[in-house]
This record gives structure tokens, C-alpha cells and sequence, in this order.
């Protein structure tokens, strides 16, 4: 298994709206579960950049996580998640 760690600092909600409405079929494209989806996020030790929305994803490896940042039939989708806000994309492989 792999996991990604999505953090999204959100600056325009319609183009997360937008997004919302293509990722789910992305994400089932290439197997992945989101295990955890939430506006809240606390660092409970340590100091690190501001903090979003936190995702953590789970693909079946770090090749299919991989391909979904790759695909070129979601580069539109990615776009989208790119216009809502500052986005980090950490694999944990």
C-alpha cells in the first residue's frame, strides 16, 4: 500500500465545488480509497507550513499514485484542485 497526503489551503470555493464534482471519478480510476477528508487539521507537535484541508488517500502502490498525478485525462481535473488554493501533494512510500 501507499498513501498521499493531500493539504490544500483553499482560496476559491467554486473551483473546489468544481472539483469535488470530477475527483471521486479520478480517484476510482485509479483505485484509490480517501481514508480521511477534513477541514480541521491541528500539528500537535513541531511547526510546519500553514495547514488546510487534509486528505490522506490510499493507493494500492506508489506507481498507481504515481499514474494518478500523471494521467493525462485528469490534468484538467488537477488543474482544477490547483485554482482553488496552494496545494502540497506528499506520497508516503
Amino acid at each position: 500500500m501507499a498513501y498521499v497526503y493531500v493539504n490544500l489551503i483553499l482560496q476559491d470555493p467554486q473551483s473546489m465545488a468544481a472539483y469535488r464534482e470530477q475527483a471521486g471519478a479520478a480517484l476510482q480510476k485509479h483505485g484509490a480509497t480517501v481514508l480521511v477528508s477534513t477541514p480541521n487539521q491541528t500539528v500537535i507537535e513541531g511547526e510546519r507550513d500553514p495547514t488546510g484541508i487534509g486528505v490522506i488517500l490510499q493507493f494500492e502502490s506508489s506507481e498507481t499514485a504515481q499514474a494518478w498525478i500523471d494521467d493525462p485525462e485528469l490534468q484538467e481535473t488537477h488543474a482544477l484542485r490547483r485554482s482553488a488554493g496552494k496545494s502540497a501533494i506528499t506520497l508516503l512510500a
